[in-house]
């Protein structure tokens, strides 16, 4: 039996990146000879994380519309256009058996295509309130794989499949870290440590609660690693105390 092909896309955010990362690393442990090809947006994120993973990448040329004029907004249909292109020569060529996309820009033009050249193709749906991207691909997959229920209110519930949101299998064993973390962020390990995530680019609302009760934490004396996320680093990195660490991503 021949290796299995997969390409696997998403990026922008590391919210669609490490899903499709943990994904990928499934797949290798299950089947060790696959061939997994990931597909991104050049100048994004995943074009450094992948990469570092172990995993081969290629870019496409391709962005979001923003919310108000830019030139990248002007520039958007040649990029469309130019991403759709780039996303058949890359199927054609590989010629995958499976192809999976996680949410973002890339996986919108690699999925469509796959899905219009009769690959099969799945997303995978991180939020409870669904993507841009990825209700657009709805149509064209054959399987919407979801976190949450309550779903088929954006997607074909037939299609629907409730898995929960990969995790990397690092992730799940933490306890021999412990003394790693401790002297990474010079912690106290006889205080209460708080970890706050708020996503690799942040979340507005988290932030402004850390922020607006931060000396509760300290009135605590609790330690608190406060990840703000790369669009709030500068707002809020100002506010780092000996309790309190803040940090981008």
């Amino acid at each position: 039996m021949k290796p299995y092909k997969v390409i696997i896309s998403g990026g922008g955010t590391g919210g669609h990146i490490y899903p499709a990362i943990a994904i990928a690393r499934e797949f290798k442990r299950r089947y060790p000879d696959a061939d997994i090809l990931f597909v991104g947006a050049k100048g994004r994120m995943e074009m450094e994380k992948v990469p570092q993973a172990g995993f081969a990448i290629q870019g496409l040329w391709i962005s979001g519309i923003q919310r108000k004029l830019t030139l990248d907004n002007l520039s958007f249909p040649l990029k469309l256009i130019s991403s759709l292109r780039a996303s058949f020569k890359i199927v054609r060529r590989f010629k995958p058996d499976v192809v999976v996309g996680t949410g973002g820009y890339a996986s919108a033009a690699v999925v469509k295509i796959a899905a219009l050249r009769g690959t099969p193709a799945l997303i995978q749906e991180q939020n409870g309130y669904a993507g841009v991207t990825n209700k657009w691909l709805s149509k064209n997959v054959q399987k919407i794989c979801v976190a949450y229920d309550g779903m088929q209110r954006y997607f074909p519930a037939e299609k629907i499949i409730k898995t929960g949101n990969p995790v990397r299998s690092d992730l799940l064993e933490i306890s021999s870290k412990r003394a790693a973390g401790i002297k990474k962020y010079t912690l106290d390990p006889e205080k209460t440590t708080v970890l706050v995530l708020g996503g690799s680019l942040g979340a507005r609302a988290v932030n402004m609660l850390i922020a607006e009760h931060s000396v509760f934490f300290e009135n605590l004396d609790v330690q608190v690693i406060w990840q703000t996320g790369k669009n709030y680093y500068e707002l809020y990195k100002d506010m780092e105390t000996t309790m309190i660490r803040v940090l981008p991503f």
